[in-house]
């Protein structure tokens, strides 16, 4: 299944494939609300055992995980799969799905664990409620796509085209006056604030790039060591083994760069290189499995 994106004139086109841990996402989210609303599964059993409470975190800590499969209704279940389905692809797709999977799953849980944060602040008495609902992981999601897409269009009731990075800062500024204004719309702001926060952290320290090529630098330089019976004594011609130590160096100095000054120190050829050395790396990875 595909679907398709412009920008306006003279800006980049592209199209993307349903890729499967979002598909696997929408399903288990869709699956579990269809659920609730049919009443195979009581809407109050759901939330009070699978939905997340900050101040029950430590009697029921799965629910820092299940609150996310969770919704209050059709429209909330909706909005958060529509923003996944059109946002998650490019970025599963760009980082392959395990990737992809631990960085909506570390922006859910930061959700619930701004919520937790959120006791520092008796007075908004969010403390008790029960939250539920995907919308912390999305917007990390949404905030990725962002970072990494930043003047693709947003077709707002498609009349208005925004750039999605104003409409990520949009999102930004009113979930954090909505989370410490003490609104009562009965939305989890702090869940929301949380998906954007440690998504923004993981993104800048380029964790998601760091992780998957430390390990394929590893891999890389014990099969260097390995020992070569019976030379020949002549000289040695060019082998992959040879490109990917040239490849390896680069990616030393360009990770020690990240570290240094962070993942926006790169260049815009810097970080292609890095996409490109990821992506064929995880294809390696997913030919082996």
């Amino acid at each position: 299944m595909s679907r398709y994106g412009s920008m306006s004139p003279g800006g980049m086109r592209f199209a993307y494939r349903m890729t499967p841990w979002v598909k696997r996402l929408i399903i288990a989210n869709a699956v579990l609300w269809l659920l609730t609303w049919l009443r195979l599964i009581p809407p109050q059993l759901a939330y009070d055992y699978l939905g997340f409470t900050a101040t029950e975190v430590l009697r029921e800590p799965w629910t820092i995980i299940t609150y996310m499969f969770v919704h209050g209704g059709f429209f909330h279940v909706f909005i958060n799969m529509l923003m996944l389905f059109f946002f998650g692809p490019p970025l599963e797709e760009r980082w392959g799905g395990k990737e992809f999977l631990k960085y909506y799953a570390i922006c859910g849980v930061a959700g619930a664990l701004f919520s937790v944060g959120a006791l520092a602040f008796p007075s908004l008495g969010t403390g008790t409620i029960p939250i539920v609902g995907a919308s912390g992981a999305v917007y990390g999601v949404m905030l990725a796509y962002a970072l990494n897409w930043p003047n693709s269009l947003v077709w707002i009731y498609a009349i208005f085209p925004i750039k999605v990075k104003y409409l990520v800062m949009i999102l930004g500024a009113m979930t954090f006056f909505s989370a410490f204004g003490g609104a009562t719309d009965g939305i989890a702001h702090f869940a929301h604030l949380g998906g954007l926060v440690v998504g923004y952290i993981y993104l800048k320290k380029g964790w998601q790039l760091g992780a998957h090529l430390e390990a394929w630098k590893k891999r890389l330089r014990k099969r260097r060591l390995r020992v070569v019976q019976g030379g020949t004594g002549k000289p040695a011609r060019p082998t992959p083994a040879d490109e990917e130590a040239r490849i390896l160096e680069v990616v030393d100095k360009l990770l020690d760069k990240i570290a240094a000054s962070g993942l926006e120190s790169l260049t815009p050829e810097e970080r292609r290189f890095l996409d490109e050395v990821s992506r064929r790396r995880q294809a390696q990875h997913e030919v082996r499995h």
